[in-house]
């Protein structure tokens, strides 16, 4: 994303534009969607009436914004991030009856099941909600991830994989998300919000994790405007010259404060432990410690968010209790996930306490879980207690949160799709 202030007629362009107000949470939907979707494009905010009327014909209070202006010159006013994606030509109907393989998620175990999936023939269709990538999408930069020794951006690494399955076959559909699964006649019959319908004879969930939120009162009302989730990849290039904070002490804010600090003249990361040793990998945690302008505050959590339409100071609690208020126009929430499983409340699917899947040896230990496993053969070791329904990546009860993990689940759990495939023949 680079910064941009030419006129909107100024056409053709070779990159998406787009025109929004400041601290807008429609507009950062957008930023955000773009970025994580690896479209190059240029933001420009508009800062008074003239500006907005020159390019949506209105000023500020009365214009339909963000404006969205394609590389052909079409334009899009107030569009939802559904519409970007169909002007892009990414939204799709399922293409055939019935697959071998659905896999919901295209973080990175979904695009590793479909690249290996698609690689040995299954016909398969991968469904994702929003943007591929998942939350590793989000990620500025992974450093060590095998194979690329200068780290890749996480959505970079999705669209290369996203590409990848395409190449073998993979039939991908984003903008699809699933509300409905029933299990019978050996198949999963999905149901999908924009009500289309989806059959295969086995599936893989690889829903991954949703950014874990803080609890507090305005939250919500101030995302976008002020609180993001994740490493403000989108963001970072309007946070020059600010004081910005980061909450969170793993690898992920780690790598947010980093990202940032590129730009803002100082970053205080918020940590709620006593040092970041036990959260965060040690090259990373050296980095952090090198850094000139990031700052790192153990023992302290985000008590409270002030603003009105933006933020505009934080209450931060240390370990002793005391509280403080500091001026703050931009936080980013790095604070881990919570599983992506509210779907499997209507199924037969076991999940643990926390709502992640539960698969293969892990189910002897839940109680009647396999009561109704109708097969002599037991669960393989991604499979959950519904036969050909697997699990894969930070979805999963047990599974290890880290990128290579992800990638690795997802092609193993190919693997177990075909023998029961080949059983089930």
């Amino acid at each position: 994303m680079e910064p941009h202030v030419e006129p909107a007629d100024r056409v053709p362009s070779r990159r998406v534009r787009v025109y929004g107000r400041e601290f807008d949470a429609d507009a950062y939907a957008v930023r955000d969607f773009l970025s994580r979707s690896v479209v190059h494009f240029d933001w420009v905010p508009l800062r008074d009436d003239a500006h907005a009327v020159s390019v949506a014909g209105a000023p500020l209070d009365a214009a339909r914004l963000p404006v969205v202006v394609f590389p052909d010159g079409t334009r899009l006013a107030a569009p939802t991030v559904r519409e970007i994606a169909d002007r892009l030509g990414w939204v799709h109907a399922p293409r055939r009856a019935e697959y071998d393989l659905s896999i919901y998620g295209a973080g990175p175990a979904g695009l590793s099941a479909a690249v290996y999936a698609a690689s040995e023939g299954l016909d398969v269709v991968l469904l994702e909600r929003d943007a591929v990538g998942g939350q590793a999408g989000s990620s500025s930069l992974i450093e060590n991830y095998l194979g690329f020794p200068e780290g890749v951006a996480g959505a970079e690494l999705a669209e290369r994989a996203r590409e990848q399955a395409v190449r073998f076959g993979a039939e991908v559909l984003v903008m699809r998300e699933g509300v409905h699964g029933v299990f019978h006649d050996g198949r999963i019959h999905a149901d999908l919000a924009d009500g289309g319908h989806v059959v295969a004879r086995a599936n893989i969930c690889a829903t991954g994790v949703e950014w874990r939120r803080l609890g507090l009162p305005r939250e919500r009302d101030l995302l976008g405007r002020g609180v993001y989730y994740g490493a403000g990849t989108s963001e970072a290039d309007g946070c020059v010259g600010e004081q910005v904070f980061v909450v969170g002490g793993a690898n992920s804010a780690g790598q947010a404060a980093m990202n940032l600090s590129r730009s803002a003249a100082h970053v205080t990361m918020l940590v709620r432990g006593s040092s970041l040793s036990a959260t965060m990998s040690e090259y990373l945690s050296a980095r952090i410690e090198a850094a000139p302008n990031v700052s790192v505050r153990t023992d302290t959590r985000v008590t409270g968010l002030v603003g009105d339409t933006r933020l505009s100071s934080i209450e931060v609690t240390a370990g002793d209790g005391t509280t403080t208020e500091l001026a703050a126009t931009r936080l980013f929430i790095c604070i881990g996930g919570e599983p992506d499983t509210t779907w499997a409340a209507d199924t037969p699917m076991v999940r643990d306490r926390l709502g992640y899947l539960v698969t293969g040896p892990d189910l002897d230990v839940v109680p009647q879980s396999l009561r109704d496993w109708p097969l002599r053969r037991r669960p393989y070791y991604l499979e959950t207690n519904v036969p050909g329904s697997f699990a894969a990546g930070d979805v999963r009860a047990g599974s290890v949160k880290r990128v290579a993990a992800a990638v690795g689940e997802g092609a193993m759990a190919v693997t177990f799709v075909h023998r029961h495939l080949a059983a089930s023949d």
